[in-house]
């Protein structure tokens, strides 16, 4: 095995979404044992409500692994991922519609910085704005992929497919 992934769902989702499962699949192809963790009991919270819980969940998932994890997430999925980052050692996180910040949340988004990292992220994201998650990429000197989508990424999920893909077999180089 080349390592574990653990892949967080967006609000609204669930551990079947197109995205994760696709990326699901690719890691499993290239040798990674995968998991996605349900998060959908703690956004019936709300959205400010439900990032302690899903943190905590995540932080449990990452001890219990075999070994420090690459954490992959999509919108809150990736706010979480973040903030798990520096409650738990992961190897590295990939982070897809990243919010920057969540009203009425706290704490406001990190990660850890010691990891390889990427994130890709739409221009049209209706919910989070494009300028606010590459402002943080650029400060924390993050790769970012910026690609002609909204919030769901939908029309890039290929495009998703393959950055995770090389990501994946730079980490195993």
């Amino acid at each position: 095995m080349r390592g574990h992934v653990i892949l967080s769902h967006g609000t609204g989702s669930g551990p079947q979404a197109t995205k994760v499962s696709v990326l699901a699949d690719t890691a499993e192809a290239l040798g990674y044992s995968t998991e996605r963790p349900d998060y959908r009991d703690c956004d019936a919270l709300g959205e400010a409500a439900s990032v302690a819980p899903r943190v905590a969940r995540l932080v449990e998932r990452i001890h219990a692994a075999p070994q420090p994890p690459i954490l992959v997430g999509s919108s809150m999925g990736a706010f979480v991922s973040g903030l798990a980052s520096l409650q738990a050692p992961c190897r590295a996180l990939f982070l897809m519609a990243l919010p920057v910040g969540l009203p009425g949340a706290e704490p406001q988004f990190d990660m850890a910085r010691d990891v390889p990292s990427m994130l890709i992220h739409g221009f049209a994201d209706e919910l989070c704005p494009a300028d606010a998650a590459l402002a943080f990429a650029d400060r924390v000197g993050m790769p970012a992929l910026l690609v002609a989508d909204g919030h769901r990424l939908s029309d890039h999920v290929a495009t998703i497919d393959h950055q995770f893909r090389l990501f994946l077999e730079h980490l195993s180089a």
